[in-house]
């Protein structure tokens, strides 16, 4: 069937059977539990082949997806089809690339050419795009194999994801809780081993907080690592793309395959993609990590604070100088605040004005938002942007990592738009809660989700690192260090068992 969209119905039904009364064959395939970088050596090596990842991978998201409405598109024959090309590709001796019969499917906010791409939006919802998107490009010439999208909120807004075209996307630790967003769909099908890889983007927080909900590893890489077209606004720092997967090697893994520069993108760093291929290994003995204190006053559930306070003695068993120390975000919320709604109304503004019946509410109060900003207004937030790197930087030359909570609250209930209230502090916006993450996004540091632990209830907690200006790749050494040294022991959710 080319290019089936699940439905709503199927999409999101809830599977009480029993999974204790499973049978063996309805068990997850083995191949699904492989690194993607482990499946990627053996396609290469023909121990596995193209076709047999693929039909793994559609099995299990034929035994898990309707739970948990993470893979939205699917897109069977055309995948079959690409499996089979890479296999006899690989035959006759055709060069390989890194991803070369890895299946992925990518968020539902990446133009994908003759796969439908929604943005979560009813406006969209039958939309099929002519070309793809940079990112999508890259993979596919990397040789992965595209199955589908990924569900994300309406064009990407809120750290919740559901939609009206798709529906919710449930946590598979609690299939009453949220995902997080706006890459919930990615790190939901990465949990449940329906996907080795997963792409997304994150403005404030969406690589970084669904991770940190589904107990898998998210990167916001540095502005212009992974460059992105088609863009409205091309020098534009807050927003970026990059990659998830259940490990920080795998991570690294994708991010060799989709960073590097592009003359699309004015903002890409030029060096290429490759070093992020290279062993993470390295000594920490003597590097200096600033633990984070209160954030400026920032309420965290405490449940959060004893999961990620609890690891700070794994930096010290790798030797790191761990004192407490942040820098100043003063001024950190309104700038993003800001220059978040300046960039809505200015990508949105007419969509609005011709479909706002179809257009949920916290876009079109950030469109109206925008609206009501001064020029001035615009223009102080972005010398105060400034000043906050300047601040930054400077903190950073002391320390070569921050370490902090991704979010500031657990995973919540999945009919509840947004987080309301923190530790009995009210939440005056849709995303006030994620001030943990949005700072960080400000001034433009690389950050890492990883996970850290789990709540009582048994709900994930991901830890926060943060580098200095552009070191993605000590980033990524310091986050496999620490999860290595962690040593948390794999936790499938039983939904996908």
């Amino acid at each position: 069937m080319k290019n089936r969209p699940l439905t709503r119905r199927e999409a999101g039904k809830l599977v009480g059977a029993s999974l204790a009364a499973s049978s063996a064959a309805d068990a997850i395939p083995d191949i699904c539990l492989l690194s993607a970088a482990e499946m990627a050596r053996r396609i290469r090596a023909k121990q596995l082949s193209a076709r047999e990842a693929l039909a793994a991978h559609l099995k299990q998201i034929e035994r898990v997806n309707p739970k948990v409405n993470a893979i939205v598109t699917l897109v069977e024959e055309q995948a079959e089809t690409r499996a089979r090309e890479a296999d006899e590709a690989l035959a006759h001796g055709k060069a390989a690339g890194p991803l070369h019969g890895l299946p992925i499917a990518h968020k539902d906010l990446q133009p994908t050419k003759g796969i439908r791409t929604t943005f979560g939006s009813r406006i969209y919802k039958d939309f099929v795009p002519q070309e793809d998107s940079l990112l999508v490009e890259r993979v596919r010439r990397a040789g992965a194999i595209v199955l589908g999208k990924t569900n994300t909120p309406e064009f990407g807004a809120g750290s919740q994801t559901f939609n009206e075209v798709f529906g919710a996307t449930h946590n598979p630790y609690d299939l009453s809780k949220t995902c997080g967003g706006s890459t919930g769909g990615g790190a939901v099908a990465l949990a449940c081993r329906m996907l080795p890889l997963a792409d997304g983007s994150d403005m404030g927080g969406s690589l970084r907080n669904p991770a940190s909900f589904c107990n898998v590893v998210g990167l916001r890489p540095s502005p212009g690592r992974v460059p992105a077209w088609p863009v409205m606004m091309g020098w534009f720092p807050l927003s970026v793309e990059g990659p998830m997967a259940r490990s920080v090697a795998d991570v690294a893994f994708f991010l060799s395959a989709i960073a590097g520069p592009d003359e699309r993108a004015p903002l890409s760093i030029s060096e290429p993609g490759s070093r992020f291929a290279r062993p993470l290994a390295r000594s920490f003995k003597g590097v200096r990590v600033a633990w984070w204190k209160d954030l400026g006053g920032l309420p965290v559930d405490a449940r959060v604070q004893q999961a990620v306070n609890a690891q700070r003695r794994v930096f010290e068993s790798l030797g790191c100088v761990v004192e407490e120390a942040e820098p100043d975000f003063h001024g950190a919320d309104e700038t993003f605040k800001t220059l978040r709604a300046w960039s809505f109304t200015l990508q949105m503004a007419e969509l609005v004005e011709q479909h706002r019946e179809l257009v949920k509410d916290t876009i079109l109060w950030e469109v109206e938002r925008g609206r009501r900003l001064t020029a001035l207004e615009v223009g102080h937030a972005a010398m105060r942007q400034t000043e906050l790197y300047q601040q930054v930087r400077q903190f950073f030359e002391r320390y070569e990592f921050f370490v902090l909570p991704v979010s500031q609250v657990p995973p919540f209930d999945i009919r509840q738009p947004y987080v309301t209230e923190i530790e009995g502090v009210a939440m005056p916006t849709y995303i006030d809660w994620m001030k943990s993450c949005y700072y960080i996004s400000t001034v433009a540091n690389p950050a890492l989700s990883v996970p850290c632990g789990f709540t009582p209830e048994g709900l994930p907690v991901g830890i926060q690192i943060v580098a200095r200006h552009r070191d993605d790749w000590g980033l990524l050494q310091m986050g496999h260090a620490f999860e290595q040294a962690a040593g948390l022991p794999a936790r499938l959710p039983a939904v996908a068992a």
